[in-house]
Order: C-alpha cells, then structure tokens, then sequence
C-alpha cells in the first residue's frame, strides 16, 4: 500500500500498471473472501483505498492538464 506522496511521484505510466495490479489482488482476495480462505480481511479495504488514491491522483492530472 503506498503513500499519496509515493503514488505522485510515479508516472502515469507506472499508475496506470499500478492500478491494474491492485485491481487483479482485490478480484483475488474477493474470490479467497467467498470461498473463506482470506486471511487477513483487512487488506480488502486496504487495497480498496489504494485503488481510490490512484483513481483520484490520476483524475487530478487529468484535470490540470486541462
């Protein structure tokens, strides 16, 4: 999980890889969620904030660059 400060720095390049990981484990520990195999439920709402940091950061470059 990264800091805000850590995702800025990253290229949109990088965030667009980045994001697109996070989205894979979120599937996966969603499907090991249903199946009652999580072991740390927690990282669900972890990888759902970082997945939401990257979102807004990405939609911020967006915007200045209009």
């Amino acid at each position: 999980m990264s800091k805000p400060s850590a995702i800025r720095e990253m290229s949109d390049e990088q965030l667009q890889h980045e994001l697109r990981e996070a989205q894979q484990s979120l599937f996966r520990l969603r499907v090991q969620a249903a199946t009652e195999r999580n072991d740390v439920p927690s990282n669900v709402k972890k990888l759902r904030r970082n997945i939401a940091r990257i979102i807004t950061i990405q939609r911020e470059r967006e915007l200045s660059k209009v």
